[in-house]
Protein backbone atom coordinates (compact mmCIF):
# COMPACT_ATOMS: atom_id res chain seq x y z
CA UNK A 1 0.00 0.00 0.00
CA UNK A 2 1.32 3.21 -1.05
CA UNK A 3 0.40 6.93 0.69
CA UNK A 4 -0.89 7.95 -3.02
CA UNK A 5 -3.71 5.09 -2.44
CA UNK A 6 -5.22 6.55 0.64
CA UNK A 7 -5.26 10.11 -0.32
CA UNK A 8 -8.47 9.94 -2.21
CA UNK A 9 -10.11 8.12 1.18
CA UNK A 10 -12.59 9.90 3.35
CA UNK A 11 -12.01 9.69 7.31
CA UNK A 12 -14.35 6.78 7.28
CA UNK A 13 -12.66 4.65 5.11
CA UNK A 14 -9.60 5.79 6.49
CA UNK A 15 -11.34 4.24 10.07
CA UNK A 16 -12.17 0.96 8.35
CA UNK A 17 -9.10 -0.11 6.94
CA UNK A 18 -6.74 0.96 10.39
CA UNK A 19 -9.09 -1.33 11.87
CA UNK A 20 -8.76 -4.02 9.43
CA UNK A 21 -4.84 -3.59 9.60
CA UNK A 22 -4.53 -3.70 13.68
CA UNK A 23 -6.73 -6.70 13.46
CA UNK A 24 -4.08 -8.17 11.19
CA UNK A 25 -1.22 -7.08 12.94
CA UNK A 26 -2.91 -8.85 16.17
CA UNK A 27 -3.49 -11.77 14.31
CA UNK A 28 0.48 -11.76 12.83
CA UNK A 29 1.64 -11.10 16.41
CA UNK A 30 -0.35 -14.29 18.06
CA UNK A 31 0.86 -16.24 15.04
CA UNK A 32 4.39 -15.49 15.87
CA UNK A 33 4.26 -15.70 19.28
CA UNK A 34 2.62 -19.56 18.96
CA UNK A 35 5.64 -20.32 15.99
CA UNK A 36 3.12 -20.76 13.24
CA UNK A 37 4.35 -17.14 11.56
CA UNK A 38 6.69 -18.19 8.43
CA UNK A 39 7.24 -14.98 6.88
CA UNK A 40 7.99 -11.84 9.82
CA UNK A 41 8.29 -9.28 7.26
CA UNK A 42 4.77 -9.24 7.10
CA UNK A 43 4.75 -7.94 10.86
CA UNK A 44 6.78 -4.85 9.85
CA UNK A 45 4.87 -4.04 6.40
CA UNK A 46 1.57 -4.53 8.64
CA UNK A 47 2.94 -1.57 11.03
CA UNK A 48 4.14 0.42 8.21
CA UNK A 49 0.44 0.56 6.40
CA UNK A 50 -0.83 1.24 10.13
CA UNK A 51 2.21 4.78 10.11
CA UNK A 52 0.83 5.23 6.60
CA UNK A 53 -2.57 5.15 7.13
CA UNK A 54 -2.67 7.34 10.39
CA UNK A 55 -1.25 10.12 8.46
CA UNK A 56 -3.71 10.17 5.69
CA UNK A 57 -5.85 10.67 8.65
CA UNK A 58 -4.57 13.58 9.88
CA UNK A 59 -4.15 15.22 6.41
CA UNK A 60 -7.65 14.83 6.37
CA UNK A 61 -8.75 16.65 9.54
Amino acid sequence: MKYTDLNGKTAAELQGMLKEKKIELFTLKIKQKMMQLTNTSELRTAKKDIARINTAMNAVK
